[in-house]
């Protein structure tokens, strides 16, 4: 049984020491290349932890830690630290998803009906604009949120004002990765059923290493602020 123990416990592929630093895109995907069979088995590893429903967080929590390491040319033993993140994101995962699911919900409430008053009176046009930005702001402050929780232990207010600020910095990256997001889900339903195994092989994974790595370079830089205080 000791090849199915390496299969889950061994290290990537790693990079050559004289290999020229990639950045951005080449980056991306030359990452992606190097551990397209972690981000498998990291795909089936939360869906397997995702089936009790209420671990769901705590799963999403321990892909993310994972995606972050991968992210940042980490050496990452997927098993283990699979299992070692979902303990110890347990409670902070319940925390911040079900108060930041709360929070979205009520503004996508706000710009629904807004929407529908402003189909009869141009006077909600204003507060229709606002919900608008609300909820963009929230939907890109709640992944930054996400990777701040599992890069540093910090405060609920601590995560919640560095993910807020680091919104304002750098919300463009955030936003591709989120549509990038989007894209995988829209050729899963494009292309179905040809595209039904995506979801079980690398939606949810793929999706998460999108957004660890859309967000690295501005949630490095708001925890930079924490050392510095």
């Amino acid at each position: 049984m000791q090849w199915l123990e390496a299969l889950w416990t061994r290290e990537g592929k790693g990079i050559a020491k004289d290999a020229p630093k990639k950045t951005g895109l080449a980056l991306f995907f030359e990452i992606i290349g190097r551990e397209w069979w972690e981000l498998v088995k990291l795909n089936l590893l939360f869906l397997l932890a995702s089936l009790p429903i209420v671990t769901l967080p705590a799963a999403a929590f321990a892909t993310a830690r994972i995606c972050r390491s991968m992210a940042e040319d980490r050496n990452v033993y997927l098993l283990r630290e699979f299992l070692e993140a979902m303990r110890d994101y347990a409670l902070r995962s319940l925390q911040i998803g079900l108060s930041g699911a709360l929070v979205l919900a009520l503004c996508v409430y706000a710009v629904v009906s807004y929407g529908a008053a402003a189909r009869d009176t141009l006077l909600y046009a204003a507060p229709l604009a606002m919900s608008l930005v609300a909820t963009a702001f929230v939907a890109i402050m709640l992944p930054y949120a996400v990777m701040i929780s599992v890069g540093r232990r910090l405060s609920i207010w601590q995560t919640v004002r560095l993910a807020a600020l680091a919104t304002l910095l750098r919300p463009l990256p955030m936003l591709a990765a989120l549509l990038f997001v989007g894209g995988l889900w829209l050729a899963h339903i494009a292309f179905y059923p040809v595209s039904v195994f995506l979801p079980v092989t690398v939606n949810f994974s793929l999706g998460m290493f999108a957004v660890a790595f859309g967000a690295r370079g501005a949630v490095a830089e708001v925890l930079a602020t924490v050392r510095e205080d």
